[in-house]
């Protein structure tokens, strides 16, 4: 069975003190969940307080993005190399950053690679916008963002894939269960095709929109989902908690 990850992505969110004082309100709690990979995205400027504050901790700590050149004249831009000694994860591919930042899919495979060098793991991000998912072009476009994003990346033994539909994202109106898990059915068929059986079954895959602690089973308990990567509700204690405890009560014997 795929150990089920739950991430939350605080985005353009908290101070460093109120990162601090966020995290710790929820890592009692987090802590005392077992079976489940728990992972806190915070802004750039808390990694490395939150780094030490998680010393000896069981929850993981990811970036929200990063470069993929290790150091030179890139203003403003964040290396893998400077934060490998801080972090275990860092997202890419958020539609975010595609929309708003102009991040196509070819960047997003030497951004992939380049935090994989570096010992990194990757939440990759795929997910279609409002007309292309009214125009019934999920399968298309998720799939050529999949493979486009995935180019030259010969393994996936630190790559999670992150289902996250762009009309969900922060809306309230998430997909179904039952429309996330076909989503992240044929993502699986194509990790098949391109890594083969065994890799395609061991790689996680994430569902991502609008996730909150009443709608979380409804993805977690779906067979080709492994967790969520959540957004607004990372910042509220109770609702993180509460969706880390819904995929921790997957794993319970029935």
């Amino acid at each position: 069975m795929r150990t089920p990850l739950i991430a939350g992505n605080w985005k353009m969110n908290c101070s460093v003190e109120e990162a601090l004082r966020l995290l710790d309100e929820m890592l009692p709690r987090l802590s005392a969940i077992q079976g489940v990979e728990k992972v806190v995205c915070p802004p750039f400027v808390a990694l490395a307080p939150l780094a030490r504050a998680l010393e000896g901790a069981d929850v993981k700590l990811g970036a929200q993005n990063c470069y993929f050149e290790p150091k030179g004249a890139f203003t403003g831009e964040i290396s893998p190399a400077m934060l490998a000694p801080l972090c275990q994860y860092v997202i890419l591919g958020h539609s975010e950053r595609r929309a708003i930042f102009g991040e196509d899919d070819a960047l997003v495979s030497r951004k992939v690679r380049a935090a994989l060098a570096h010992g990194l793991s990757v939440i990759l991000c795929v997910g279609e916008n409002l007309a292309e998912h009214q125009a019934g072009r999920t399968a298309d476009v998720v799939i050529n963002q999949l493979q486009a994003s995935l180019e030259d990346v010969l393994g996936l033994d630190r790559v999670v894939i992150a289902y996250e539909p762009v009309w969900a994202i922060g809306t309230g109106q998430p997909a179904t269960g039952h429309q996330a898990n076909h989503v992240a059915a044929t993502l699986r068929s194509v990790l098949r095709g391109l890594y083969g059986p065994e890799t395609a079954e061991r790689t996680r895959i994430l569902y991502g929109g609008s996730v909150i602690a009443a709608n979380a089973s409804e993805f977690v308990d779906q067979p080709e989902i492994d967790g969520a990567l959540v957004g607004g509700a990372s910042l509220k204690p109770d609702e993180f908690v509460g969706i880390v405890n819904k995929a921790a009560v997957r794993l319970a014997p029935q």
